[in-house]
């Protein structure tokens, strides 16, 4: 068991913290009962289960445990002091576990049947991890990231995943990337944008839709509406101007969901 702090393991494992370190090593670090359960269910790359025999209280961990054996994966054993020092989140559960990032690719737009979410410059890693979890509610492929986005392998957005991080297929891209790729595919691309000439409810979404969504501050930009083939957005009745990025994208993913289910 491993009870010190300024153990080089430990140090290690802090590192994935910091998204430079992610990138360069192509790991994640994930926290929490049900979030290293779905990472093993789900068939994700698990390189190490950590363990703190004193916290864990979850029943589930003896499935946990169970998995890990199959898979001959090793189980790092810290104490309750160290493993409070690796935890993000408060109260933490005493299981976390490091994953190999996954990541799919452009080409996976041409042979999939359901809808994609497209995210240009989405800054905001709970809002990401938001949408990778209605991505999965309603029933979509997976989610685009064009440009500098936040990286969907932040522990917050793992959180706000809530496993569907592991579930879904994540592309990321540059514009040029994304426009080459879409205009070639034939995709049905919807953008959305307080000002949308189209409410969000009138039209008929296909099963082949990528909605396409900006950023937190700055929205999408022109050049990316022009390539859409509609733009919408949601009718606001109170004083605010725009929902939150995550709120509106669900709001239109189940439109979609709806539409597309309507037409079978």
């Amino acid at each position: 068991m491993i009870t010190s702090t300024s153990n080089s393991h430990i140090k290690e494992i802090k590192h994935l913290r910091e998204r430079k370190f992610r990138n360069e090593s192509g790991l994640g670090y994930v926290e929490g009962v049900r979030l290293v359960y779905e990472a093993l269910r789900r068939g994700t790359v698990v390189k190490e289960i950590i363990l703190a025999p004193e916290i864990i209280k979850s029943e589930v961990i003896v499935e946990i445990i169970k998995l890990a054996n199959e898979r001959q994966l090793p189980i790092t054993e810290v104490s309750k002091n160290v493993f409070e020092d690796l935890s993000t989140k408060d109260g933490p559960k005493g299981i976390a576990a490091i994953v190999r990032q996954k990541w799919g690719t452009l080409e996976m737009l041409n042979t999939s049947t359901n809808f994609w979410v497209a995210l240009f410059e989405v800054a905001d890693p709970g809002n990401l991890g938001t949408i990778l979890r209605t991505v999965d509610g309603a029933g979509g492929e997976g989610v685009i990231l064009i440009g500098n986005c936040t990286d969907p392998y932040d522990p917050t957005a793992i959180r706000a995943s809530m496993g569907a991080i592991f579930a879904k297929h994540i592309v990321k891209c540059s514009e040029n990337e994304f426009v080459k790729t879409v205009s070639s595919s034939g995709k049905y691309l919807v953008g959305a944008s307080d000002k949308g000439s189209l409410d969000y409810h009138e039209i008929e979404y296909k099963n082949d839709t990528i909605l396409l969504m900006g950023s937190e501050r700055q929205g999408l930009p022109i050049i990316l509406q022009k390539e859409c083939k509609e733009m919408v957005s949601i009718p606001m009745s109170g004083s605010c101007d725009s929902l939150n990025l995550a709120v509106a994208t669900s709001i239109i993913m189940y439109e979609i969901s709806r539409s597309v289910k309507m037409r079978h």
